[in-house]
């Protein structure tokens, strides 16, 4: 059986672990169990896409932000879906342009390592362009079982 969840969030650091937990708790209600490798591997993967989208999505012009939230507008969309083989699709849309890539990143910096993250954990990850209203960056995590 295929099943799906989609659900928006604004664009805010608060936001990270609020998808982590919605996407944990819909696999769980859908019988994966907590101590299932893949679960925990699709929650990383959610994590570190829907980071790059908040720390690197689109500033809109003209707006100043919010007290306490300057520089972060907007809302972007995490869409998970389990597939029939145990496997799960996840996708974070948001409207920026730019197309995400992994980049060197040296042994001190703190940030950067999201996308290798994701390389190493996803059996593949992509973009799709979704023309002038942004992209979805995907990933595939395989089921943990054999």
């Amino acid at each position: 059986m295929l099943r799906r969840n989609a659900f928006r969030l604004p664009r805010h650091p608060a936001s990270v672990g609020l998808a982590r937990r919605r996407v944990r708790d819909h696999l769980r209600d859908w019988g994966h169990s907590t101590d299932d490798p893949a679960l925990a591997d699709v929650v990383l993967i959610v994590s570190e896409l829907v980071t790059n989208a908040v720390r690197h999505g689109p500033l809109h012009e003209g707006h100043e932000g919010h007290e306490g939230h300057e520089g972060y507008e907007g809302e972007f969309e995490v869409a998970v879906t389990a597939l029939a083989d145990g496997s799960c699709f996840v996708e974070v849309s948001d409207e920026g342009l730019g197309a995400p890539r992994p980049r060197p990143v040296s042994v001190g910096e703190e940030t950067g390592r999201g996308l290798h993250l994701v390389e190493g954990v996803a059996v593949a990850w992509g973009v799709w362009s979704r023309g002038r209203y942004g992209k979805t960056v995907w990933a595939l995590v395989a089921s943990a079982a054999p």
